[in-house]
């Protein structure tokens, strides 16, 4: 990467902020607006919409706030490692059941934080790469101690994922909100002594990450 990539540690907190508020703004204005409704209109059929839309939005809102808590922030850090399942958990919230499916062909048990980390970061970057829907299937094998994730994004017009696959490609885009989440992934796969890679595989985009040997 660039040395324009590398954002100071403040300006690393402070992008992260900005890309979790941009990510929950459009379901709390939404869930505002619902409420507005509620208070402003006497029919019924109006008020059953408004009260619909808030309960979608704010589940909507909670996954990507729950989301949030551990891919970026410092959740379970009581402990050095997280459960796989609260992993599948948080990532069947974020797909949820739009365009998108989540396949997870996981093995239980306990992993180094900074690792489910990078996971969690790899499974939100994969509806990128298949920007029409389809299948995302999480594979995780080989020990523990030292994993090796596969993340399968199979749809219609495949393609690698935005901003991800252009500093996995050494071309790094500028550094802002939308982007700093991909150069976020990097750097959490360099922690964990794993490295990041994008594959096309036939029809369908592979994202990696395997332990450096």
């Amino acid at each position: 990467m660039s040395e324009r990539a590398h954002p100071s540690d403040l300006e690393l907190a402070a992008l992260i902020s900005s890309k979790i508020c941009h990510d929950i703004i459009g379901p709390v204005s939404a869930i505002n607006n619902g409420l507005e409704i509620l208070n402003e209109e006497d029919d019924a059929q109006a008020k059953d919409y408004a009260l619909n839309v808030i309960r979608n939005v704010t589940e909507t809102a909670s996954a990507r706030l729950q989301f949030a808590r551990f891919a970026f922030g410092a959740a379970g850090s009581a402990g050095s490692e997280i459960e796989l399942s609260s992993a599948e958990k948080l990532s069947r919230g974020l797909i949820g059941a739009g365009k998108h499916k989540l396949i997870w062909r996981g093995i239980p048990g306990q992993m180094l934080k900074d690792r489910v980390k990078l996971l969690l970061n790899l499974i939100a970057a994969a509806p990128t790469a298949i920007p029409r829907g389809g299948e995302i299937e999480v594979n995780i094998t080989g020990p523990l101690q030292s994993p090796t994730f596969v993340v399968r994004c199979r749809g219609t017009g495949a393609r690698p994922p935005q901003y991800l696959g252009d500093f996995v490609n050494g071309s790094p885009p500028q550094i802002d909100a939308m982007s700093i989440q991909a150069y976020y992934t990097l750097r959490l796969a360099a922690s964990s002594g794993m490295r990041v890679e994008i594959v096309k595989d036939g029809v369908d985009m592979l994202l990696m990450a395997k332990p450096v040997r």
